[in-house]
This record gives C-alpha cells, structure tokens and sequence, in this order.
C-alpha cells in the first residue's frame, strides 16, 4: 500500500529554498567542477547504503542524469548549461541543510525537495539530453556502432532531417499525394 502526501509550499517556503539555491549558485564559482560532481557522486552513495524511503530514493536519483549530462563528451553541453547543472549540484556541497543529513528516515527529505525544484527549472536541458541518448542508443544499434561515436552534431542533424520531412509531409496533405490550395503560387 502506498500514501500520498502533498506538500504545498507557500512563496514564502519557495523563497527559502531560491535562497539556499542562490547561495550554493554563488559558493559555484569557488568550486572547481571535479569537486562539485564527486560530491554530488557521494550524496548518491550515501542515499544509496542509508535511505529506505523510495521518494528520496528516486528524487535524489536524478542527480544522476545530471551529473551524466556534464561529464558525456558527446553530448557537449555548452557552458551556459554546464554552469546551471553545475549550480544546481553544487547545493549538495553545502552542508548547512534545512534538516541535517544525518537523521534517521528524514534527512534527506530537504534534499529531495530541492532535486525535486531545481529539476524542474532544468526540465529543458534534462529533456533535450535524454532525447539525445535515446537518439544515440537507437541509432547506434540500427548502424552497428558503438554510441560514444555519435556526437550531439550528428542528433542535431538527424533531428534537422526529420523536421524537414515532416514539413514535406504535411505540404503534400499528409498523404503522398500533393494537393494544391487554390491560392497556390507553387
């Protein structure tokens, strides 16, 4: 059986968590970028050997594919991007939390609210990485390559090619066959 609890946060909560976000952000630029993912890399340890609840489990789980977008070379995330993921893990380096780590079942709930937020401001960039490794799996297998050798040039391109088909598709009414409009210059 599971339960269901939402949590409604008034602008006043949200900000509390913004200001925590902004400092970490600030706190970003003294840290050099290895530091800030091994850190983010041994949150996850941890969570991964002390924390039963599946909610945190899962919420702080998405650190993952953060720290994936940085560190994947042919992805080659510009550094605007890189900046705000690096930002957003460097939270996970302070260690002034609103709840402390170290109690039992709760510890990390602050945590996983947090993932849980700054996710959701990097849905963009989360979404257009996944798109790209589903890309990169898919088309790996059809060539018979090994995927580290498709770069984000070679998705972009292909996602080119399929706009442009798409577009040919519906000029030509969806069917194959090209009706005219009556006000056809073409």
């Amino acid at each position: 059986m599971s339960l269901r609890i939402t949590l409604e946060f008034t602008d006043k909560d949200l900000e509390r968590f913004r200001s925590m976000a902004r400092k970490a952000m600030e706190n970003t630029e003294e840290q050099q970028r290895d530091v800030i993912i091994d850190n983010a890399r041994e949150l996850l340890k941890q969570v991964d050997e002390k924390v039963g609840s599946d909610y945190i489990r899962d919420r702080l789980g998405q650190l993952q594919i953060l720290i994936d977008m940085l560190e994947d070379e042919g992805w080659g995330m510009q550094e605007v991007g890189q900046r705000r993921v690096l930002a957003a893990l460097a939270y996970f380096n302070n260690p002034e939390d609103l709840i402390p780590d170290h109690l039992p079942g709760v510890g990390f709930l602050d945590d996983a609210i947090m993932v849980e937020l700054l996710c959701r401001e990097l849905t963009p960039e989360i979404e257009a990485y996944r798109d790209y490794v589903d890309y990169r799996e898919h088309e790996a297998k059809r060539r018979g390559m090994d995927p580290d050798e498709l770069l984000r040039g070679d998705f972009l391109k292909a996602r080119e090619q399929a706009l442009l088909a798409r577009m040919r598709r519906r000029r030509r009414g969806g069917g194959g066959r090209r009706r005219k409009s009556p006000f056809s210059l073409f």
